[in-house]
């Protein structure tokens, strides 16, 4: 399949810098959000970004159009907040906007891709494909396959993805994948670490750079991903493995609590302008 068009539901940081790898690519794109000025907010990122790549700007933007509601496309990329209803919901919607061949995707780091395929009548044609922050950036697509998701649907989406410019990696779904199975115990212990005292935020992360060839600490990391979805994701590992070891930090419950979320908010574990 060559998906011509795709239908990218989700302007945020995800969400857009997807929209932008998938049009610099020369395809087609629907963008659609419906939380008031997001899409407005993401297409300035899509521009600032494409500026400081030196890539084509207006040709790119010229290929995506915003829609006010899903729209008939080759492929669904999903990409909203790590939450399971709410996604779910954009299935069913998807569902019934696209045609019987299309296939749904959700850009999820830790929601179940069963549980997705499982509300709609296409559970074949459902599959990860998460892409890492910045998506124009990072090479890698975690390709993760649900128990239904066909062998033709998950090779379609390794071809997209190295037609992308990206490199695919497959992973079966168990909670967290094997990304964020991996990662998140690391950002959890690195909390753990400031809460008790071990070290000062930047000497956590100056010694996982510099230590582990890390190009960002694992704090630094956590705000550029989001608190708040950093304890979406401990939350869904934690419920599906049934291990202590993935429960949250209280260090990072109480930071979201706070409103304190990283760098979308302006302040996490660091202070941004």
């Amino acid at each position: 399949m060559d998906f011509e068009h795709v239908l990218v539901v989700g302007a945020g940081q995800m969400g857009g810098g997807i929209a932008q790898v998938v049009a610099a690519s020369g395809r087609r794109v629907s963008l659609h959000d419906p939380y008031p000025g997001a899409v407005e907010r993401g297409l300035a990122g899509i521009r600032e970004s494409l500026e400081r790549l030196g890539a084509d700007v207006d040709g790119t933007l010229a290929r995506i159009t915003v829609v006010d509601d899903l729209v008939a496309a080759d492929l669904l990329i999903e990409a909203i907040v790590e939450d399971g209803a709410a996604k779910e919901d954009i299935f069913r919607r998807a569902d019934a906007a696209l045609p019987p061949d299309a296939i749904l995707a959700s850009n999820t780091s830790s929601i179940p891709i069963t549980s997705l395929a499982a509300v709609i009548g296409r559970p074949d044609r459902v599959i990860g494909m998460h892409f890492f922050n910045p998506a124009p950036v990072l090479q890698l697509v975690e390709v993760i396959r649900g128990l239904d998701t066909s062998d033709e649907t998950a090779a379609a989406i390794v071809a997209l993805a190295r037609d992308l410019g990206k490199t695919p990696a497959e992973a079966n779904d168990f909670p967290g994948f094997v990304s964020n199975r991996i990662l998140m115990p690391f950002i959890n212990e690195a909390a753990y670490a400031l809460l008790e005292g071990v070290a000062e935020a930047e000497a956590i992360d100056t010694i996982a750079r510099l230590g582990f060839a890390h190009p960002m600490g694992p704090l630094a990391l956590a705000d550029l991903i989001g608190l708040d979805t950093c304890v979406a994701i401990m939350d869904v590992l934690h419920a599906g493995l049934g291990d202590q070891k993935y429960a949250p930090c209280p260090l990072l419950r109480q930071h979201v609590q706070a409103g304190r979320l990283g760098r979308k908010s302006g302040r996490g574990f660091y202070t941004y302008a």
